[in-house]
């Protein structure tokens, strides 16, 4: 399925590594941008770890410092190939260098790394022999599986960005990374010739993300420890946040925003409700009450038949499923106003202000709740009594794929 559609803008390549063979078995793809200090341990290390495969680094450098000539140097004395490709046009961030490394890549078994030490070379073997059991297309590092570890993040506000928008992601791709932890993650191997590169659309940090969102690809996961930069700089910043927040909304927009679009009809229809109501004498109270009531259940009702008919198959039971949304939206509800008043009353902002963020925050958090809980997968019970996965597949959800193949064609995002 690998065809070469690119166009990235002037590219050139350095070959190296004397005396081995260019057809390799495993190509570690390494995107860069100012990571000069960082390249020659990396090598080295990575050189030690599959020091028992055919295997080549290839550098995507989109630096403006001196990082492809450092890469040139390493590469004369490495014990393995080691080629750089330096961008001049750098389309699509840290993912656009990817799938031009993907593309560029002399295996089809690619391995994709950050280059600025966080993820450790040598968990590379363990990548590969998991890619070998011949169960998944991608084996991805995760931080989140048992044996896993962040505390490479460093401070507690990047741990808390990280969480919430791994959340924020398998909420809205639930059954597509229903068996990723760490879809964020930027350490992965993945097979190319299970790729249709000419599909991807990369934007930003998060090229797992996009290929697990366009694709049907099996994955399996391997514990990683994410280590501590010791040089350089993070590339994190806000831009970036927003550069992912957009791109996430263009994989997934269509099942949000028939969530969105279901909450406005209901805003309408509880305001239509208290109007009829109130003429009819009823207090404005027992009007707003009964409003609010009626369209929780009607939500409910058009959210079981529009936006999460995919899911309901292998979720809890209906009553279940009522009971878990009629309690948290009401909760929501009874939280949210007084909320509002101390958003009012301490940051001296307009009510009509206050009112549109809280709407804004229950939005996103009613999106999440339902996503992750009222509708997650139940666990099946094996014979011997432990739970295993979720039903790998259902009649519903490869129609669902079907449908969602078709949605997610090019040109059409």
């Amino acid at each position: 399925m690998h065809r070469n559609t690119w166009n990235y803008g002037v590219r050139s390549a350095v070959g190296t590594g004397e005396g081995r063979t260019v057809g390799t078995s495993v190509t570690v793809i390494v995107p860069t941008f100012n990571e000069r200090e960082n390249v020659a341990e990396l090598v080295a290390r990575t050189a030690v770890a599959l020091a028992g495969y055919d295997a080549e680094i290839l550098f995507v450098d989109d630096s403006t410092d001196s990082t492809a000539a450092e890469v040139e140097r390493v590469a004369a004395d490495a014990p393995l190939p080691v080629r750089v490709i330096h961008r001049t046009d750098n389309t699509g961030g840290l993912g656009g260098a990817v799938a031009v490394g993907l593309e560029a890549a002399a295996s089809d078994l690619c391995i994709v790394m950050d280059g600025d030490l966080q993820h450790p070379p040598e968990l590379l073997p363990a990548l590969v022999r998991r890619h070998d059991e011949g169960d998944a297309d991608v084996v991805a590092a995760s931080r989140y599986i048992g044996g896993g570890d962040m505390s490479g993040l460093g401070t507690a506000v990047r741990f808390g960005v990280s969480r919430s928008a791994t959340w924020l992601t398998r909420a809205m791709f639930p059954i597509r990374l229903a068996r990723s932890t760490d879809p964020m993650t930027g350490f992965f191997l993945v097979d190319r010739s299970r790729l249709d590169l000419s599909a991807l659309r990369p934007q930003g940090f998060k090229i797992l993300l996009e290929i697990l969102a366009r694709t049907d690809l099996r994955i399996a996961e391997v514990p990683m420890e994410f280590g501590e930069r010791r040089h350089g700089t993070s590339k994190a910043s806000l831009r970036q946040g927003a550069t992912f927040v957009a791109h996430l909304a263009r994989l997934r927009f269509g099942k949000m925003s028939l969530f969105a679009m279901i909450g406005v009809i209901g805003a309408v229809a509880n305001l239509g409700i208290m109007w009829l109501l109130t003429l009819a004498g009823v207090p404005y109270i027992w009007a707003a009450i009964i409003g609010a009531e009626v369209t929780i259940i009607g939500n409910f009702i058009l959210q079981e038949r529009f936006v999460f008919a995919d899911m309901r198959t292998d979720a809890r039971g209906l009553g279940g499923r009522f009971a878990a949304s009629f309690t948290f939206n009401n909760v929501e509800a009874a939280l949210r106003i007084p909320v509002m008043a101390l958003m009012v009353e301490t940051w001296h902002i307009s009510s009509v202000l206050a009112t549109g963020l809280s709407l804004i925050v229950a939005f996103f958090a009613r999106f999440l709740f339902h996503s992750l809980v009222v509708y997650a997968p139940k666990r099946r019970v094996k014979a011997d009594g432990t739970t295993g996965e979720p039903k790998p597949d259902t009649a519903t959800v490869r129609i669902i794929r079907a449908i969602d193949a078709e949605a997610m064609k090019p040109g059409e995002l």
